[in-house]
Parts: structure tokens; C-alpha cells; sequence
């Protein structure tokens, strides 16, 4: 009897497992050093695909999309820590060693808090236009207690209409990058969001703060940032938020919005090369 109940029990066990959703979609491709490409907020994989196209080194490309963005099912809150966790594991689960990781937006973020945690796996750090702590630029004063899921504009977002939404989300990618057809892009990878993993989604990333885990990263790290719309503001910001980190190298795209890969690509592939040819 107690084993047929232990085997029940197992059972249980490993059904509910199958069924649970995960927070990250992985696709590797190619043979050499692994390189972890992590997208940002909204942003499917697909985005590094010409990068990885133009990288002149031989690589294992580990590429990653996250649950609730481009058709990949919604996972419970908190989501970001969900992201994170799932990203160790995998690292450690693949026993993946001499890693370089290379991070827009968000994925600059996991990008840190994975070489702060790991920090004898991670030997570079591409992070593209990467903030360690958002809210101290946007909400400056407001601590990370007073963010919550339960919060009027966060109720307001969920309650938009598609339409309203929609001219949210062209107002948003308007500010992201200078081309008008990835604006358009942009604006279609917001509304086809899974709507509570893009309001609370966005409510973890405020309350956020890697400035004090950057003290643990050891890798080299090469952060490029944007210029527009204010080339020394973004510059001392990025000299600022990153003071904590000793090993790098800040470097500003001219005439570049939020996607530098997709204002200034020349530029950005040559800077990627540069660093990781070294």
C-alpha cells in the first residue's frame, strides 16, 4: 500500500511539473564559446538575429525570449525573479563555463544580476543601453517598497482598450528608435503582449536596483549606450549608475535611440566584435 501511494505520489509529482509554464524559451544554434543573448522588455529573441549574422568569431548562440511576450504563455507574478531564477538554473543545468552574455534593456539587467550571481561563469558583458536602476531616473526619491502590482496606473493600463493600447504602444516605440518600420515592429510586439505581463512585468523592472550587485561582477563588461536625446546626460547617467562596476568600458551610439542595434548597426556590430575578438 505505502508503495502504490509513493508511486501515486510521484506521479502527481512529475504531471505537475510537465505542466508548469516556463518563464524563458531558449534557441541554440552554432559551435563554439556560448554566448547568452538576452532580449529587453517586449522583445522576442528574433531581435538578435542580425547580430548574430555579422558576429565574425564562431559561437554557440543561446538565444532567449521570455513568458507573456510574441506567443509564449504568461507565468504568475513576481516575473522578473522568475526570469532570473530560470536563467541560473539553465546555466548551471548546461554547465556552461567562459560565457559571455550580451543584454539589451532588461537584458542588460539579467545580464548583471547573472554575472553577479555567477560570477566565475561570466567573463564579458555586452550591455546595450542597460539602466541598473530605473526608477531612481524616473521616479527619483521613491523607494522600491512603494512600487506595487495594486496601483491606480497600473489598474488603468489593464483596463485600456486595444485601440487605446495600441496608441500607447506607437507613442512608446516612436521614442525607441529612429526607423519608422521597426517602430512599427516595436508597436507589435507591445500590443500582442500578454497585457498583465506588460503592466506587471514593468512594475518588477521599477523596482529593481543592481547598482550594489554590480560590486560582485568580475567579467569584463562593454556597455554602449544611446545618445538622444541628450549625448552627456546619457553619458554621465550611465558613469553614474555604473559606478560600482570596475572592469569597463562606456561607449555612446551617435544619433541612436533606445535600439542601437537598429539606429546605428554598422557601429554597434563593430563595437560587439571589437570587444569579444579580444
Amino acid at each position: 500500500m505505502k508503495i502504490l501511494f509513493t508511486s501515486f505520489l510521484l506521479v502527481i509529482l512529475s504531471t505537475s511539473a510537465i505542466g508548469q509554464t516556463s518563464a524563458i524559451k531558449i534557441v541554440k544554434s552554432g559551435k563554439g564559446d556560448p554566448v547568452l543573448f538576452l532580449p529587453g522588455f517586449i522583445t522576442p529573441g528574433s531581435v538578435w538575429n542580425e547580430t548574430i549574422k555579422n558576429l565574425k568569431i564562431p559561437v554557440q548562440s543561446i538565444v532567449v525570449s521570455y513568458a507573456g511576450f510574441n506567443g509564449i504563455a504568461p507565468i504568475d507574478t513576481p516575473w522578473y525573479p522568475k526570469l532570473k531564477e530560470e536563467l541560473l538554473r539553465y546555466i548551471q543545468s548546461e554547465k556552461l563555463s567562459k560565457l559571455t552574455i550580451i543584454g539589451h534593456s532588461m537584458g542588460g539587467n539579467l545580464a548583471v544580476d547573472i554575472a553577479a550571481a555567477l560570477p566565475s561563469k561570466v567573463e564579458k558583458l555586452v550591455l546595450v543601453d542597460a539602466i541598473p536602476c530605473m526608477r531612481e531616473l524616473m521616479m527619483p526619491g521613491i523607494s522600491s517598497a512603494q512600487i506595487q502590482y495594486n496601483a491606480p496606473y497600473n489598474n488603468q493600463q489593464l483596463k485600456l482598450s486595444d485601440e487605446a493600447f495600441g496608441q500607447v504602444a506607437t507613442l512608446m516605440a516612436g521614442n525607441m528608435t529612429m526607423i519608422p518600420a521597426k517602430a512599427d515592429t516595436i508597436t507589435k510586439w507591445i500590443t500582442v503582449a500578454d497585457r498583465k505581463t506588460y503592466v506587471y512585468g514593468y512594475t518588477d523592472l521599477l523596482k529593481l536596483d543592481l547598482r550594489d550587485a554590480l560590486k560582485q561582477v568580475q567579467a569584463k563588461t562593454l556597455i554602449l549606450g544611446a545618445s538622444l536625446p541628450y549625448a552627456q546626460q546619457a553619458k554621465d547617467t550611465f558613469e553614474k549608475q555604473y559606478a560600482n562596476l570596475k572592469n569597463k568600458t562606456i561607449e555612446l551610439a551617435d544619433n541612436s535611440k533606445h535600439f542601437i542595434m537598429f539606429d546605428q548597426p554598422t557601429w554597434f556590430y563593430e563595437k560587439v566584435n571589437a570587444f569579444m575578438s579580444k
